[in-house]
């Protein structure tokens, strides 16, 4: 298997599995590296199967910008296609949205006595996750990720720089909530008087389905 384009590559011959997709991409993989495949070429793209002159089964992938994938086959241990049929889309549990959907019935898991004010509370420079007031009617701003890492404190950091300009939400702190946070945010969070909070996602989960049964 060799690539020609940006740069040149070369695969020896072995077993391998080749995938051609639907849209027309055309995937190289070994029992190794994960989901990642050994070559590939997205598509647009065009195969061409023929032969070579000592008469083994040749394919070549050519892509939109002329690159080119030649695919030399001298034994065929499987050949199937199925039709996968529609696409219904990946659906993720546990993303940022499901956090902050169970976080906004449930805000006292956060700090105690916190309530909801608002979900995307609107700012100059984007929405803040979850705004609240606590147990003595003191504005908190909660900003959510699945992984809390520094960009996370800053975006918090910026928005409560915003929010502490409004004479009638002021004074505001935050809570930076997550599945995970790293030492690293914990550190800069902590610094900037931001609490952090570990967020268990199943327990929140079961809080709802436990609420839904009483009703």
């Amino acid at each position: 298997m060799d690539y020609a384009g940006r740069l040149t590559a070369h695969l020896p011959m072995a077993t391998r599995v080749i995938m051609v997709k639907a849209d027309g991409s055309v995937l190289v993989h070994s029992d190794g590296g994960s989901y990642k495949p050994l070559n590939w070429m997205s598509p647009p793209c065009r195969l061409v199967e023929g032969t070579t002159e000592d008469g083994a089964v040749e394919w070549v992938v050519t892509s939109k910008g002329d690159d080119t994938l030649r695919i030399l086959i001298a034994e065929v241990l499987s050949d199937s296609s199925h039709d996968l049929g529609v696409d219904p889309g990946l659906q993720k549990d546990g993303v940022e949205k499901h956090l902050q959907a169970l976080l906004a019935e449930h805000p006292a898991t956060l700090a105690d006595g916190l309530t909801l004010v608002r979900r995307e509370y609107p700012t100059a420079i984007g929405p803040v996750d979850l705004m609240c007031r606590d147990a003595l009617g003191a504005s908190v701003a909660v900003e959510i990720k699945r992984r809390g890492e520094i960009d996370g404190v800053e975006q918090l950091t910026r928005y409560l720089e915003l929010l502490n300009r409004d004479p009638a939400l002021r004074p505001v702190r935050g809570i930076f909530a997550a599945q995970e946070i790293k030492p690293q945010a914990r550190v800069l969070a902590t610094d900037r008087g931001i609490t952090c909070a570990v967020v268990d996602y199943d327990a929140l989960r079961g809080m709802d389905d436990a609420e839904d049964r009483l009703f």
